[in-house]
């Protein structure tokens, strides 16, 4: 017969060290695209057609061809801007620079590889563990 599977036991000091570095990688893992511009929001310029600006040197813009209606802003959505504080100027700034959402499928297919990658891992590194809890419940 198998021995009975006692898990160690991890000492207090252990759980908070342990605590620790999880919140650590956690931190880093949310952070580090932010930090390293990896996940930076991408903004393109769409212009509407009949629409065009002059950027001075100190980054304001005059805008030539400019309405509510050549921005697609009705009656209502043009309230809602100016209760926000815009003007049709300050507006279009936002409106012509719509956030790119391309989706970048090299990057989602590296991180599912980096996950199966971990799981398949934590499997090989546990596998004796496994092995006897299983002997032990169901030999």
């Amino acid at each position: 017969m198998v021995a009975k599977y006692v898990p160690p036991v991890q000492s207090r000091a252990g759980q908070i060290f342990d605590t620790i570095v999880l919140l650590a990688l956690v931190f880093i893992a949310l952070f580090l695209p932010l930090w390293l511009s990896i996940a930076v929001p991408s903004r393109v310029e769409k212009l509407p057609e009949g629409v065009s600006y002059v950027a001075a040197e100190d980054g304001t813009r005059t805008w030539t061809g400019l309405s509510w209606e050549v921005l697609g802003q009705n009656p209502t959505m043009q309230a809602q801007w100016e209760k926000l504080g815009h003007s049709m100027d300050s507006a279009a700034e936002i409106i012509t620079q719509p956030f790119d959402y391309t989706i970048d499928y090299l990057g989602i297919a590296l991180t599912g590889v980096v996950i199966l990658g971990y799981f398949i891992f934590m499997l090989a590194m546990s596998e004796r563990e496994y092995k006897q809890v299983i002997a032990e419940k169901f030999d």
